[in-house]
């Protein structure tokens, strides 16, 4: 292991211009800093960050909670946490809740022992408005920036978020333009304050038209590719009429999408579907896919513009990102009522 003393004895300098160089302090020369770093690259030095933390009380060290690391709007925002933070020379350590409560509690207490410096977090949704870990950040000061809308028991941390209130609408108010006037809705988990967001939406537009939300088009759908399918096949069964099918997520509309297809519907000739989220692939789908684009990456670079300001100890606030929307062919003109489709395809 190479020492600063090593690099000192070489460079024929003292330890303290080695220190000193290393931490780019203002008065050494600009000859004497070049020559010491090619010391130290030479010699393949590398700092000890441990035990400058220790000294300094900075880890550099970030963390961040996210439901599934696989899901692909979550790796979108953890690739732009991942590329800033690096650039403003910290390492961000990764967890995943698994959409679990015990376990994010479990992970957010490792981090703490890691000495992070900040937290980003996409909190498991609770029905209960108190969680005692959250309580604990707050207690400790913990800087935390929420990564999406904030539920009851961390509403007075910063966070960022898309507008789903407003995207949501954006698709109801796309079908209704269409000429759709019995639109499903296949919704998130109830807990979540997304699911909450886009229902507000969906039933915001509907009024807008005078239009009476009519909760036998709602279905409970999930958030996964099995869910959306569940979710579509209960609709049929049900014959809902539905012209129209906006689902809570790609991934459920993609689901849903399989589902219909399997029945026998066209999309969007017999039915159309919006999904919610934009992922990488929806323009590729058998029929390109209609959706709310909700920016992840931008998400991940303001999450970190406003963990920047809680570092530094300035004021800092929520930020809501707008929503918009991507037609494609998955969204047409309605030209029957749907009614009875489980008769003739059994």
């Amino acid at each position: 292991m190479v020492r600063l003393v090593d690099i000192a004895r070489q460079a024929g300098v003292s330890v303290m211009t080695v220190s000193r160089v290393l931490r780019d302090a203002p008065d050494i020369s600009a000859a004497t800093k070049l020559r010491v770093r090619t010391i130290a690259q030479q010699m393949g030095y590398v700092p000890d960050v441990m035990a400058q933390g220790l000294r300094t009380r900075a880890s550099r060290l970030l963390g961040v909670l996210l439901p599934n690391v696989t899901d692909p709007a979550a790796s979108r925002l953890l690739l732009a946490l991942e590329e800033r933070t690096h650039e403003l020379g910290f390492d961000l350590l990764l967890a995943q809740s698994l959409h679990q409560a015990d376990r994010e509690e479990l992970c957010l207490r490792r981090f703490l022992a890691r000495r992070v410096e900040g937290l980003f977090i996409a909190p498991v949704y609770r029905l209960t408005p108190f969680a005692p870990v959250y309580a604990d950040l707050r207690r400790r000061g913990t800087r935390v920036v929420v990564l999406g809308p904030r539920p009851p028991f961390c509403e007075d941390f910063v966070g960022v978020e898309g507008d789903d209130v407003a995207g949501s609408s954006f698709a109801t108010r796309h079908l209704l333009e269409l000429g759709h006037r019995r639109i499903a809705c296949l919704a998130g988990p109830p807990q979540s304050p997304v699911a909450q967001a886009q229902l507000e939406g969906y039933r915001r537009a509907l009024r807008e038209q005078n239009l009476e939300p009519d909760d036998r088009l709602v279905f409970k759908a999930g958030v996964t590719f099995e869910d959306g399918a569940r979710a579509a096949s209960q609709m049929l069964a049900e014959n809902a009429g539905a012209t129209a099918v906006q689902a809570c997520s790609d991934a459920v509309a993609t689901g849903a999408a399989a589902a219909l297809l399997a029945h026998g519907l066209r999309i969007p000739t017999d039915i159309s579907l919006v999904g919610y989220g934009n992922l990488p692939g929806t323009e590729h789908h058998r029929v390109p896919l209609t959706t709310v684009s909700q920016p992840k990456y931008r998400l991940g670079t303001a999450a970190i513009e406003v963990m920047l300001r809680l570092l530094r100890t300035e004021p800092a606030e929520t930020r809501r990102l707008p929503a918009e929307l991507v037609v494609r062919s998955s969204t047409g003109p309605p030209q029957r009522q749907i009614q009875l489709w489980t008769q003739g395809n059994a």
